[in-house]
């Protein structure tokens, strides 16, 4: 950076650079000039009243998150609904001690308006069980529509007392926005940011005082590499992420099938009855149908053109497919879900074997079915 004598940010304190704005310590070079000099995540909170969205590693992450266990705090964990159980921080419960935890659903809207929310809520409860988290209460909620967040703020403040609010969760799943909002709702930004440093991290939180002298704690998302999302370039982000309603797309199969997801992911219908598997992806991603026995010649010719996006060149940077073989019991309403691409339905009676392909490190898991 142009002037080594600056070195940390006034309002948080952490290190200073201006080469990689997704990250912490970022400032435009021009910004050096201002006094106090704080990174752009500090000047915009205070600023604007918005915070915008910077990133850890996990080792970092899991330190912090170890640390809220000490504080008297309320914790809210926001996902993201489409890529649920690749959002949610499944060892989160043993971070946290026993402050209470709200789980922050997001991007309810890419659900049909026919949703049973209430079952919706069940389904989420059982799923964070599942993971080992101890939540007080689910709250369903879309940022992008201002959807669901005056009883998120009646929560908050029931829950709240006189603790700190800390603001948990994986990259691009909203939380941001949701700061957003709290800033708005509960914040004097009049006074100054705090400092929030934590041995053994780079750093960390931003701390927004609350007219009663406590904090909203923005932490920085964490990233998890077995989110599809995280592993293509940004060009292709369009296609997996959708930003509208989903329109579920019904394929009736018999075993010896294949759909691919443009060239990000493949599933076989390896054994089973004739049966329909109906796949919630973005509206946008293009989904081929091919025989089982045509599929490897077809992806060595035709990945990155007519199986895409990714291009052949993005294609290159993408870790190589592994297979994961999954048996769906008979009778069982079950998702195979895919990490940052979305879930397939399986709707046969009878059971079935199903084979995915996807980039290695890439989460894939059965689960009851969300619809």
């Amino acid at each position: 950076m142009g002037n080594e004598t600056i070195q940390q940010c006034s309002g948080c304190g952490v290190k200073l650079q201006t080469d990689k704005p997704a990250e912490l310590g970022y400032l435009p070079q021009q910004a050096l000039e201002r006094t106090p000099v704080i990174c752009q995540r500090c000047f915009r909170i205070k600023n604007y009243n918005e915070a915008m969205s910077v990133t850890m590693n996990n080792d970092d992450f899991l330190r912090m998150l170890g640390r809220i266990g000490q504080e008297d705090a309320v914790v809210i964990h926001i996902v993201d609904l489409f890529d649920f159980d690749g959002s949610l921080i499944s060892g989160l419960q043993r971070f946290v001690g026993n402050n209470p935890v709200l789980l922050v659903v997001n991007k309810i809207d890419l659900l049909p308006k026919s949703t049973n929310w209430n079952r919706l809520t069940n389904w989420v409860q059982r799923q964070a069980k599942e993971h080992g988290i101890r939540i007080v209460d689910v709250l369903l909620v879309s940022a992008k529509r201002n959807l669901g967040f005056e009883r998120l703020l009646d929560q908050v403040g029931n829950y709240r007392g006189n603790r700190d609010v800390y603001v948990v969760g994986a990259t691009n799943v909203g939380k941001s926005t949701l700061i957003n909002r709290l800033i708005n709702d509960y914040s004097d930004m009049e006074r100054e940011l705090t400092t929030s440093r934590y041995p053994g991290t780079t750093l960390d939180m931003v701390n927004i005082p609350l007219d009663d002298g406590k904090h909203i704690v923005d932490t920085p998302g964490i990233v998890y590499t077995h989110r599809l999302t995280e592993l293509v370039a940004r060009e292709d982000l369009g296609t997996l992420l959708p930003d509208k309603e989903l329109k579920p797309k019904v394929y009736q199969l018999n075993d010896g099938q294949t759909l691919f997801f443009g060239a990000f992911a493949r599933m076989d219908f390896v054994e089973g009855e004739r049966q329909s598997f109906t796949c919630y992806v973005s509206n946008a991603m293009p989904i081929h149908r091919t025989k089982l026995d045509r599929a490897d010649e077809l992806y060595e010719q035709h990945a990155g053109d007519m199986l895409a996006p990714p291009t052949k060149e993005r294609l290159a940077d993408i870790p190589a497919w592994t297979k994961h073989q999954l048996r769906i019991n008979r009778g069982s309403a079950t998702d195979v879900f895919v990490s940052g691409l979305g879930w397939i339905r399986c709707n046969g009676k009878e059971g079935a074997i199903i084979n995915i392909h996807v980039p290695k490190g890439v989460k894939v898991i059965t689960r009851p079915a969300l619809i």
